[in-house]
């Protein structure tokens, strides 16, 4: 597996393809809600396993936190550590910026992958893009 800060821009449609594949096809999440006006000020990365794209993330500047977003693997290649490498590259990008606290909604069916990872949960149960999420912080 390979992990890559996008650069270009078939980087950058290789996370889109994964985001679209993971949250608008299998999720439904519809597609003007995932693709959405902090893409261009966000750092993408995306993992690759062959030369496919198989996971995706971005990270944001938000109020002095390292925003966790966008994080997803395709289906093929879940219980594989893909999910880790991709938190593990944007913490990383993180301190790398100067932030020592991260955030993240995560999707509720997700939130033990993230306890597992030092996040905890600091919000109730919300929806979002109809999904049940949770907010959870991490201090670096």
């Amino acid at each position: 597996m390979e992990i890559k800060v996008v650069a270009t821009k078939d980087e950058r449609e290789d996370a889109y393809y994964v985001r679209m594949k993971v949250f608008v096809e299998e999720q439904k999440v519809d597609v003007e809600e995932e693709i959405d006006q902090y893409e261009e000020e966000a750092t993408h990365i995306v993992v690759y396993d062959e030369g496919k794209p198989v996971g995706a993330g971005r990270l944001r500047v938000v109020d002095g936190y390292g925003k966790m977003e966008r994080i997803c693997v395709m289906p093929s290649h879940r219980q594989a550590g893909v999910g880790k490498l991709i938190m593990n590259k944007m913490e990383s990008l993180a301190v790398d910026k100067g932030l020592s606290k991260l955030k993240l909604h995560g999707q509720t069916h997700a939130e033990g992958f993230y306890e597992k990872l030092g996040y905890v949960t600091v919000s109730g149960e919300f929806m979002d893009a109809g999904i049940p999420h949770v907010e959870m912080v991490k201090k670096l």
